[in-house]
């Protein structure tokens, strides 16, 4: 990873003179689950405050192709873009990626928190912030599809998470914030505790749904008759779970930070979707 690392310092530093931007791979290794593979882009314009957007990529586990289409706005709009890589040979199914691996998927017993998917986010953050010499205390998240899915489950579960704005798109189904519902559709049996919510609605977090998410015939698209109460397709949950959320900061009295922003025309494509998250970092 350093040395990686200290090439991309290397080509950053030189990127006025010749090169438009910085870019590089790196391994991930600092947490207690496999290696991650990771693109990171830094822009022309960088200092040591420049915002950072850590990407989740979809089920299809194609982190390039999520780098590709944000380190174009990233370039343009002058902020550090980092997506890991959770492929399907070391997190094969939904409940090791999407669901964090809270719990073992034979057994169902909860396994030690180092070891959730969720626990790689925080120190990749500092990782990149060490290596680049950055004085970023926070960090925007952004996740699509069945990475928008890990995105607002890593909000339950790691409610200390130095994310300032969050970026959920296109979800498929929803853990809902209600204890009143099973896990993983709702938070009984879950592991999270109740006291968790208030600060979990105040956050800074865009519900994001393209307004054409809205097929149905996707063999993708989970139709359990629990994902089916949230909605007919993405689209539909999406609003769900905004509703849901919004309605259960009421009941408990808490602050409700949320945005359900549309982007009008945009289907169930992080490409489309990209150019109106990247307009939201923070």
């Amino acid at each position: 990873m350093i040395a990686a690392m200290t090439a991309l310092l290397a080509l950053a530093g030189a990127a006025k003179a010749t090169s438009p931007c910085g870019e590089a791979t790196f391994d991930f290794d600092d947490w207690a689950g496999p290696s991650l593979p990771v693109y990171l882009h830094v822009p022309d314009a960088v200092d040591a405050d420049t915002a950072i957007v850590i990407v989740m990529h979809g089920a299809s586990r194609e982190a390039e192709r999520y780098f590709n289409d944000w380190r174009r706005e990233a370039q343009k709009l002058g902020f550090i873009v980092v997506v890991p890589c959770f492929s399907r040979e070391d997190f094969p199914k939904s409940t090791h990626y999407n669901l964090g691996h809270v719990f073992d998927r034979e057994t169902r017993a909860p396994r030690p928190n180092a070891t959730w998917t969720f626990a790689a986010i925080e120190p990749l953050f500092d990782a990149v912030v060490e290596q680049l010499g950055g004085r970023q205390k926070q960090y925007t998240m952004f996740g699509h599809s069945a990475g928008s899915q890990f995105l607002h489950r890593f909000l339950y579960y790691v409610p200390e998470a130095r994310v300032k704005r969050a970026i959920a798109a296109n979800a498929g189904w929803y853990t809902m914030p209600d204890f009143g519902v099973e896990y993983p559709y709702g938070l009984a049996g879950s592991g999270v505790a109740e006291g968790v919510l208030a600060d979990y609605f105040a956050r800074d977090l865009v519900v994001l749904l393209g307004d054409a998410d809205t097929v149905r015939e996707d063999e993708d698209l989970r139709k359990t008759p629990e994902a089916e109460l949230q909605g007919k397709h993405r689209y539909d949950r999406g609003h769900t779970f905004h509703r849901v959320a919004r309605a259960k900061a009421e009941e408990i009295g808490a602050d409700f930070g949320w945005r359900l922003v549309e982007v009008p025309g945009a289907a169930h494509s992080n490409a489309e979707m990209t150019p109106a998250a990247a307009l939201l970092v923070d």
